[in-house]
């Protein structure tokens, strides 16, 4: 018998109040499944609903209807399961890169000393094996990111959700950060749920790509196995001819949503 799914959503509709009364429905009837050991990334046009799916998983959002299930059980209030990276650090800036990651293993018991050894060892794990002692304000953004990427994998979640995490860093750097993520990634193989706006990033690390339609009321309308060789490079496979075959393909659908999402006034 198959292991059911890590994630499954099953036409999940979410609905927020206005101050007029009124019902704003910003997803419906989204069904997905993320399997033990794969990275889905999620793309859309603004506004469509990406986060809030994660939100779903992640189990700060409580649908208005349809269901959530984590590991075959129904979500029941937070995803213990689950590690979240937002698109905006989290790093206290009173504290050092060892102490930021450590805390996260500080709340939840482990002594001080054990937590910051290990927080040391995430540091080497993420390039950063000699800036333990510097502060949030010394640490370049990229670096940031990694010092993030440690306060949410210490914690060896099952399920990886992150929401446009390299978003604010720079063309090059975020190659380096994509790069990093696949290298944990294959260590131990998360369940990841990747929210971007960037198709060529979507495509670069993910194992499928599925594409949400222009809100209100946005639907999954795709879902592109990504069929690339891994291990891989993020900069150097958006060379191959087969990246750019699935870029045409899902981009061809992409678009018409892209285009809806601000009024036909795209090219």
């Amino acid at each position: 018998m198959a292991d059911p799914p890590v994630v499954r959503l099953t036409r999940v509709d979410v609905a927020f109040p206005e101050p007029s009364g009124a019902v704003f429905k910003a997803v419906s009837g989204a069904s997905l499944e993320v399997a033990g050991s794969e990275f889905v990334a999620i793309v859309g046009p603004t506004g469509c609903g990406k986060s809030t799916l994660l939100n779903c998983a992640a189990g700060l959002l409580k649908p208005a209807a349809g269901t959530v299930d984590i590991f075959g059980t129904p979500l029941v209030g937070l995803n213990r399961h689950a590690g979240y990276l937002f698109q905006q650090d989290a790093l206290m800036p009173w504290k050092t890169a060892r102490d930021n990651i450590a805390l996260a293993l500080e709340v939840g018991g482990t002594p001080a000393t054990e937590a910051r050894d290990r927080a040391q060892v995430w540091l080497t794990r993420v390039g950063l094996k000699s800036f333990g002692d510097r502060y949030a304000h010394q640490l370049s953004g990229g670096q940031r990111k990694r010092v993030g990427l440690a306060q949410v994998l210490i914690r060896d979640p099952k399920i990886l959700l992150m929401d446009e995490p390299f978003g604010p860093l720079d063309a090059q750097t975020r190659q380096i950060m994509g790069n990093l993520l696949l290298n944990l990634w294959a260590a131990d193989k998360k369940a990841v749920m990747f929210v971007t706006h960037d198709l060529e990033e979507a495509i670069a690390l993910a194992d499928r790509v599925v594409i949400m339609s222009a809100g209100p009321e946005a639907r999954i309308i795709g879902d592109h196995r990504i069929d690339l060789v891994r291990p891989r490079d993020a900069t150097e496979v958006r060379l191959q001819p087969r990246f750019h075959e699935l870029h045409k393909a899902i981009w061809g659908q992409l678009r018409a949503e892209v285009v809806k999402a601000y009024g036909g006034e795209i090219g």
